[in-house]
């Protein structure tokens, strides 16, 4: 239940206003936001590169209102790309979500936007990742995806949820096209008829999906581009050290090369384990949020793990 508030407050304008008004938000935010400015990103990138550990930048946004917004958004992303493509020593990529470049508006202006993109990362040698949003946009993702591989783009990957019945289907669908895939578990409120309810269930259907990928990546002999930008197909992306050891154990069982897989963890969480895999040998690579629209990402991350909220609770009596 207190789940599902905190993501109902993720996308309510008026805890918006409120909440960015707190300059202790920011300070706890901070924890999982790289900075403001993609500059500021951009030195994560540096930082977490000299330690083996490879990037994925994301410019914080989503749900755009209007064209100009999503225009907005679009030219943000550019900026990005370019940034990388100014920095060839940079070992990293970029995630964005649809919704941030016009998906609820207009698919077709969304389509247009995304084109764009996967040309811009294209002319700037990296890749681009499509993260899942909720359920309303599943279809929408994916079928996107196919329209852009099939006018040629091979530089965009996905990301899949364990915790929805379907992930298994579109899994194996999506392979068929050697698809690179990000499995996280799910940070939306979706209904049971959607969504394993329980926990247990969510865990096994996760070590399944990566089980299904590690073979995929073992039968493809995937790996990690020497530059560190495109993945390998299989990103298993969890803090979880139960699903991380069965994704370790079954690609070792298989014969999996540690740069056949790739662990993603998020900015500001479990940075002893995310160095821990690196040194193991692992490729490990780091989502780094960034930008002023960091709200909606912050209260997912509160909604996430009972001992975010109580950090930011205590900032807030420290005034």
């Amino acid at each position: 239940m207190f789940r599902s508030f905190l993501i109902y407050l993720s996308k309510a304008a008026w805890a918006q206003k409120l909440t960015t008004s707190w300059g202790f938000a920011w300070k706890t935010a901070s924890r999982f936001v790289a900075g403001t400015k993609l500059s500021e990103a951009m030195k994560v990138v540096g930082e977490l590169n000299a330690k083996g550990i490879n990037v994925t930048l994301d410019c914080l946004g989503e749900h755009t209102n209007t064209p100009d917004e999503a225009q907005q958004a679009t030219d943000e992303i550019f900026a990005t790309l370019d940034a990388l493509g100014a920095d060839p020593a940079a070992r990293s990529n970029i995630s964005i979500k649809l919704t941030q470049i016009g998906m609820g508006l207009d698919e077709s202006l969304c389509a247009e936007n995304l084109e764009r993109i996967l040309a811009r990362a294209k002319q700037n040698k990296t890749f681009v990742r499509l993260d899942i949003e909720d359920t309303p946009y599943t279809d929408k993702t994916i079928n996107l995806y196919y329209a852009m591989r099939e006018k040629g783009y091979e530089n965009i990957g996905v990301a899949l949820q364990a915790y929805l019945y379907r992930s298994e289907a579109d899994m194996r669908r999506l392979l068929q096209n050697k698809t690179h895939i990000r499995i996280v578990k799910g940070a939306y409120n979706e209904p049971p008829e959607k969504a394993f309810p329980k926990k247990a269930d969510v865990d096994a259907n996760y070590d399944l999906l990566a089980k299904i990928l590690l073979d995929a990546s073992h039968a493809n002999q995937s790996a990690l581009s020497k530059d560190g930008r495109v993945p390998p197909l299989p990103a298993i992306a969890s803090h979880d050290e139960k699903r991380i050891a069965f994704a370790k154990q079954y690609a070792e069982k298989i014969g999996l090369a540690k740069t056949g897989l790739e662990f993603q963890m998020l900015y500001g969480i479990r940075r002893d384990l995310q160095e821990q895999l690196a040194q193991e040998g692992y490729s490990v690579r780091v989502y780094v949020p960034f930008g002023a629209q960091w709200y909606p990402y912050f209260m997912r991350r509160l909604a996430e793990k009972p001992a975010n909220v109580w950090f930011f609770v205590s900032n807030f009596f420290k005034g």
